[in-house]
């Protein structure tokens, strides 16, 4: 006689509706710190249908919850990123900035504190891949003398990064739209590795040019995106 043995209690798949909470906690903390960065346990609990008690299921603390936010989005921006085939370094730089804009540009407030703040360390990871494709590109381009051979590769790459954070701070403040603040990206960072204004303009009017297919697919097109951001 053949008996069947249950499964060891530790060996258990997670309920599927502790599963759906989990997912649906973590959306609701990514649309509620997107616009307030200080967004209670509360209020992202009650967003997601949810009691707070039952959000310590899932995340010990509030800033668990908020670290598991910030990670899955730079590894969303890296795994875009890291895709990213421009032909030429300047032409990726400018694509680079395309892609970061595209991905985070609803998520302006976090960005920053994402790469600058307290939460550096826990994006670190996800986004070295990001950091390593930044620098191959700069050292291409000073290689092959379209960008300034006299400042240290590895400084101009971090230079690059930190423009690009600084553009995501002025949009902020400014209220720049979405396609303003795409532009002001590519064209800062170019600006960055050295070019002048008018090399930076005709690169990303190239980029635009050659790459339109792969601008309206990582971005997404429609008004709505673009009043939300209007002033």
């Amino acid at each position: 006689m053949t008996t069947t043995q249950a499964p060891a209690s530790g060996s258990r798949a997670p309920r599927r509706d502790a599963a759906e909470n989990r997912v649906a906690l973590l959306e609701a903390a990514r649309l509620a710190l997107r616009s307030d960065p200080d967004a209670s346990l509360e209020t992202i609990a009650a967003a997601a249908g949810l009691t707070r008690r039952s959000v310590y299921g899932h995340f010990a603390t509030r800033d668990e919850l908020v670290n598991a936010v910030v990670v899955a989005g730079a590894e969303r921006v890296a795994s875009s990123i890291t895709a990213v085939r421009g032909g030429d370094p300047l032409t990726t730089i400018a694509l680079i900035g395309d892609v970061l804009w595209a991905q985070v540009d609803h998520v302006r407030i976090m960005a920053p504190l994402a790469v600058r703040g307290p939460l550096r360390a826990v994006t670190a990871a996800a986004l070295e891949p990001v950091r390593t494709l930044l620098l191959r590109t700069v050292e291409a381009g000073v290689a092959d003398g379209s960008i300034r051979p006299d400042i240290d590769a590895g400084v101009l790459a971090r230079l690059v990064e930190s423009t690009a954070v600084g553009v995501l701070e002025e949009a902020t403040r400014s209220g720049l739209s979405t396609s303003a603040g795409r532009r002001l990206v590519m064209l800062a960072t170019l600006g960055a590795v050295g070019l002048s204004w008018q090399d930076a303009t005709a690169v990303v009017d190239r980029a635009d040019t050659e790459h339109a297919d792969t601008h309206r697919h990582t971005t997404g097109t429609g008004t709505n995106e673009e009043s939300s951001h209007a002033r």
